[in-house]
């Protein structure tokens, strides 16, 4: 498509974006587990005009914008409260790939000064966020990779014996994307600390459900800055904070670690330069939607919203379970969960079928492999759709059975 010589009508174009939504996945209706979380109308609302109002701003150099240095700091200082942080620092990323990028870099750049490690060795369960081989691939690190246990927990016997005098940073996950457990933490961070690397527990998912629902009166597997060890975190507000796309937190135990991740130089006609992030420019929208969303929703909201989840997830699992030929793989802590074929029903039973027929009924999981599964990360905007969800999977599974899907491929990319 070229560009077009005289400019378009403002009113045909919106139209023309409306059309092209027709076959995006149906989050507003409750029928997608993942990409968008909702929150609902009145955080939609205040979402929507924070953005509008910083939609223009530029957070390059938080001197020339003060409002979005503090709504920086306000974020991160609520996050750090929150995960019980009293030295905690850190600053606001695009998303969870680019936190996890920057702490990566941390890890690299300390270990590089104070240890002399040149290049370095990422220490990771199989389970971990795939953007942790995309950093090693970026900063010039080797990932290391151990096998899950059997509970999909990472295995802390094989990732002390997997360190070596390159290692950097070992990874937990609180939880996991694949199957949703929460790793050992303590004993993973206790391994990285006895090599003198970095811990980074990848919260992305779980950094606004496992508080709420510990607040909540439930019991929660040591995950925080309350565990000895534990160098970074990632949390994502556009996840289950229910603010818009582009707003993440990058959590430091003190500001003595956080100075890694920040580049600077000063050796440029155009003056100091120094970014935290990898962005040169960012833009103020994310950053405000999201100090907007934080703010009203408040610890009352976010624990209303959790229940929800945690309910509608509970019981979606047990939905699952009183299937004939389906299970849920491992023991989920929160709200991510993957559905299976159950043990001895591999002949009759493919979950890549009932994942076939539920997109033919408008639902859309993404899939997973290492087990074949299909895969849900569950939010309060799947509660309204839930008895329908539980009534198309038994009548999806009854329909397929004894069927096999042609199409093996578990794609969660962007390739064209």
């Amino acid at each position: 498509m070229a560009l077009p010589r005289h400019g378009r009508n403002p009113d045909d174009l919106l139209a023309e974006l409306a059309a092209m939504q027709a076959d995006d996945v149906r989050w507003r209706d409750g029928r997608t587990f993942g990409l968008v979380y909702d929150g609902g109308p009145t955080v939609h609302a205040v979402a929507e005009a924070a953005a509008a109002q910083y939609l223009h701003e530029n957070a390059l150099t938080t001197i020339a914008v003060p409002s979005l240095a503090r709504i920086q700091r306000e974020v991160v200082d609520a996050m750090a409260d929150l995960l019980h942080g009293d030295r905690a620092a850190g600053f606001m990323t695009s998303g969870g790939t680019e936190s996890i990028m920057v702490a990566v870099l941390g890890a690299r750049e300390r270990c590089r000064a104070e240890r002399g490690v040149e290049r370095g060795e990422l220490l990771l369960a199989d389970s971990a966020h795939a953007a942790f081989h995309k950093a090693a691939h970026v900063l010039g690190l080797d990932p290391v990779v151990v096998p899950v246990g059997p509970d999909g927990r990472a295995d802390v016997a094989a990732t002390a014996a997997a360190v070596t005098e390159r290692t950097v940073l070992v990874v937990a996950s609180a939880p996991g994307y694949p199957h949703g457990v929460i790793d050992p933490v303590p004993e993973l961070a206790a391994v990285a600390a006895a090599a003198g690397a970095n811990c980074h527990v990848d919260a992305c998912m779980g950094g606004f459900v496992l508080p709420f629902l510990e607040l909540d009166g439930e019991e929660v597997r040591p995950w925080d800055l309350r565990v000895p060890g534990v160098t970074s975190i990632s949390l994502d507000v556009h996840k289950l904070g229910y603010a818009p796309k582009g707003a993440s937190v990058v959590l430091w135990r003190d500001k003595a670690r956080r100075r890694w991740q920040t580049f600077s130089f000063d050796d440029w006609l155009g003056g100091f330069y120094a970014s935290p992030n990898l962005q040169g420019s960012r833009s103020g929208a994310p950053m405000a939607a999201a100090w907007a969303v934080v703010q009203h929703l408040g610890v009352d909201g976010y624990v209303a919203l959790t229940r929800r989840t945690i309910d509608t997830t509970r019981r979606m699992i047990a939905a699952v379970r009183a299937v004939d030929g389906l299970d849920v793989i491992g023991e989920p802590d929160a709200h991510l969960f993957a559905i299976r074929t159950a043990p001895g029903w591999e002949d009759r039973m493919d979950v890549f079928a009932v994942g076939d027929a539920m997109a033919a009924r408008g639902w859309y999981h993404d899939r997973l492999h290492r087990p074949d599964a299909l895969h849900l990360t569950v939010s309060a905007g799947n509660a309204p759709v839930v008895d329908a969800w539980v009534d198309d999977l038994a009548e999806a599974a009854a329909t397929v059975l004894g069927t096999r899907a042609a199409d093996r491929a578990t794609p969660y990319a962007t390739l064209e």
